[in-house]
């Protein structure tokens, strides 16, 4: 039986998770498109990017109580941490 943080910690993975899918993905996957064409990010994508990583940190712990988690969060760290690495490369040499 569970006992009540581990009640917690899989409500609080549930609301993440489907987070995850249906917002922060789908949008993380636009902007990869778009510096993978060479685009630069936008004020709004710098925002974005902000605020997942400081949630990425947030969120640690749980990831590290829960290691059924980890491959989803590794994998996702991943995802921003390609994103930001050719936004960089794209603002260091843009497209003419």
């Amino acid at each position: 039986m569970m006992n009540e943080a581990d009640l917690k910690d899989t409500g609080t993975a549930m609301a993440l998770l489907e987070r995850f899918r249906t917002q922060r993905l789908p949008r993380a996957l636009k902007i990869k498109d778009r510096v993978d064409q060479g685009e630069r990010l936008e004020d709004t994508d710098l925002t974005f990017l902000k605020e997942v990583l400081e949630s990425a940190g947030q969120i640690q712990g749980l990831v590290e109580r829960h290691p059924e988690y980890q491959e989803i969060y590794s994998r996702s760290v991943e995802l921003y941490h390609d994103i930001t690495t050719r936004a960089l490369a794209n603002e260091r040499n843009p497209r003419t």
